[in-house]
């Protein structure tokens, strides 16, 4: 039964990095932060209220984990397009996140923008392509405050560690990462609000280090237990090394197909600063798998 799933996932993996190659060219505040989806947390009372919980799509990370023996991909293809004068920039990749479920506080998280591959369009000029592998980072998600009702939300913290790695142009030369502290706030009937703030040790184009204030913002709602409409924002200040503040917005929605399935898509744009794209356009798919079935209570 495991290693049928495990199939599962690499076969979905493989249709992702396929659809990835077949689309071409083509990431960036979008890109540095995978687009939430939040449910409300519940507890897994039975079949049709233990669904599959994705920090995609969206800008903010989720406050729950996945629960013990349990991992979860989700990966999807992002395109975004920036221009600047007469030169124009395509750059398209595979933001995946791999969670691992420890205990019911407790995930390690595997997260990184993956392959990438970059187009500089400049008039009366050959196209300029680049590719490769962006760095992963490695941390965890820590659950300590369960949601009780209206004057309680769900609380967690993720930490991220981001290796001096990546290929070609992508590469990295320092060590860097961000700490967030997340939130999910069930404030009325059918809607959440899922706010993040932290605060970013990062790498800019230059190869210098900056640290930065990390706010995101998502607004769901649930007509539903499996469809989840949203709309988000992200603020980075600075977005670069003596920069100005970036902000991006975008919306979406996500549907559950099963239990441990869901698919989603969104689409965003910057409206402040010189990194968040204008536009961008992204597709993703979560897949749970169960090593054992949760308990019911």
């Amino acid at each position: 039964m495991i290693k049928s799933k495990i199939r599962a996932v690499l076969n979905i993996a493989i249709m992702v990095c396929g659809l990835t190659f077949a689309c071409g060219s083509v990431p960036s505040l979008a890109q540095s932060s995978v687009p939430s989806n939040q449910q409300p947390s519940q507890p897994a009372v039975g079949d049709s209220d233990d669904l599959i919980n994705a920090d995609r799509p969206g800008i903010a990370d989720g406050s729950t984990v996945i629960g013990p023996k349990r991992i979860q991909i989700e990966s999807g293809v992002q395109a975004e397009f920036r221009r600047d004068a007469d030169s124009r920039e395509h750059t398209l990749f595979v933001p995946t996140l791999l969670r691992i479920g420890i205990d019911s506080h407790w995930e390690a998280r595997v997260e990184g923008n993956s392959f990438t591959r970059v187009t500089t369009i400049i008039p009366e000029l050959p196209d300029d392509r680049s590719s490769g592998l962006a760095p992963f980072s490695f941390g965890f998600k820590y659950h300590f405050q369960d949601s009780k009702g209206i004057s309680h939300p769900s609380l967690g913290a993720i930490v991220r560690v981001f290796p001096s790695w990546g290929s070609g142009d992508f590469a990295t030369h320092h060590v860097t990462g961000d700490v967030r502290l997340a939130a999910d706030w069930d404030f009325a009937p059918k809607l959440s609000l899922n706010p993040n703030v932290g605060i970013g040790r990062y790498e800019d184009d230059r190869g210098g280090l900056f640290t930065t204030a990390l706010v995101a913002v998502t607004l769901n709602y649930l007509p539903t237990k499996k469809i989840n409409p949203f709309i988000d924002m992200g603020l980075q200040a600075p977005e670069q090394t003596a920069g100005k503040a970036s902000v991006i917005f975008d919306a979406g929605i996500a549907y559950i197909i099963g239990r441990n399935l869901q698919l989603d898509a969104s689409a965003g744009a910057g409206a402040h600063g010189v990194t968040p794209p204008h536009p961008f356009i992204s597709f993703g798919i979560s897949y749970r798998i169960e090593l054992a079935r949760q308990k019911r209570p």
